[in-house]
């Protein structure tokens, strides 16, 4: 054999070796723990069975009708005590898929720095809270705590996203309080139908780029923040942004959770912060949408009330 074949022969086995040892390589690190017992099929649902919330894009905010349709998570809430109006509740909420596994923290994706978001609204549309329920350290079960502002149906959707399918998930659990409802549409507002709310020396306002607000068609939303009396205002961030939104309509079918289209690095007018919204609704009729920021330290939540017309 000459040397030009021995050192042909040569290559070609170190190219084997190198590729068998890209492939074994490429095999053990598929089968590293991913922190995760899930996959991707443990958050699908049968079509069969059918319509089902399945994957839904957060940068493409739409409303989502968590009731309606069936998730391949099922939430369901516990509490120790009766729940009563105006008393803090301390309670459970357990995550399962379709097919009975837990979905630990190790399941889910820490999105808008938290795992998991849990929105919470009474049938009159005028209590609603975002809280962030923490592991139990029980397979499924988160805790959490908050305090209702009145009596009726609370619904409390959670939003999470599976570290399998890396998109968003939804799903949606009732709890019953003790206590006088509240009234529908009682909102501290200055201006009708709503768009302009006053907490102490600060003036929050929304503004729809086209009047009459119209369902199926895109609407930019305008929300600015500023102080009465002309100070600046000191607007911080909030689960990586300068303001959440999150809409709901009158029979809490389901919701939108939207972020403003600003970048989240870029500090907004210090006299007067504004931010851009944009939002399709699906349907005519009353709709209460919730802005929640954080000022000077303080996080505030303030409804506007937004009539959508055919």
């Amino acid at each position: 054999m000459s040397h030009t074949a021995t050192w042909e022969s040569g290559q070609r086995w170190q190219l084997l070796w190198i590729t068998l040892g890209a492939l074994a390589l490429y095999v053990g690190l598929r089968w590293l723990p991913t922190g995760t017992n899930l996959g991707h099929m443990d958050f699908r649902v049968d079509p069969k069975s059918g319509t089902a919330i399945e994957f839904c894009d957060p940068s493409n905010p739409q409303f989502i009708p968590v009731v309606a349709v069936r998730s391949p998570v099922v939430l369901s809430v516990a509490t120790a005590e009766t729940p009563v109006a105006a008393q803090p509740i301390k309670a459970t909420v357990t995550l399962r898929t379709s097919s009975g596994k837990p979905v630990a923290p190790a399941d889910l994706l820490v999105v808008h720095t938290r795992p998991l978001h849990l929105l919470i609204i009474d049938p009159s549309l005028n209590d609603y809270q975002h809280v962030h329920p923490e592991p139990s350290g029980k397979p499924g079960k988160w805790m959490f705590a908050f305090t209702p502002g009145a009596g009726g149906t609370y619904r409390i959707f959670a939003d999470f996203t599976p570290a399998a399918t890396g998109r968003g998930l939804y799903a949606s659990a009732d709890l019953e309080v003790s206590g006088a409802p509240g009234t529908m549409g009682a909102f501290n507002s200055t201006a009708p139908p709503g768009l302009e709310q006053v907490r102490g020396d600060l003036r929050f306002s929304l503004t729809p780029g086209q009047q009459p607000v119209r369902a199926n068609q895109p609407i930019d939303l305008k929300f600015a923040v500023r102080q009465d009396s002309g100070s600046n205002v000191a607007l911080e961030p909030l689960m990586d942004a300068f303001a959440h939104m999150v809409a709901f309509d009158e029979t809490r079918s389901g919701f939108a959770h939207l972020h403003p289209m600003e970048d989240g690095t870029q500090v907004p007018d210090l006299k007067q912060p504004v931010l851009n919204f944009k939002f399709t609704i699906p349907s005519p009729g009353r709709y209460v949408i919730w802005a929640q920021v954080k000022v000077a330290g303080e996080e505030i939540a303030v409804p506007f009330e937004v009539a959508v017309v055919p």
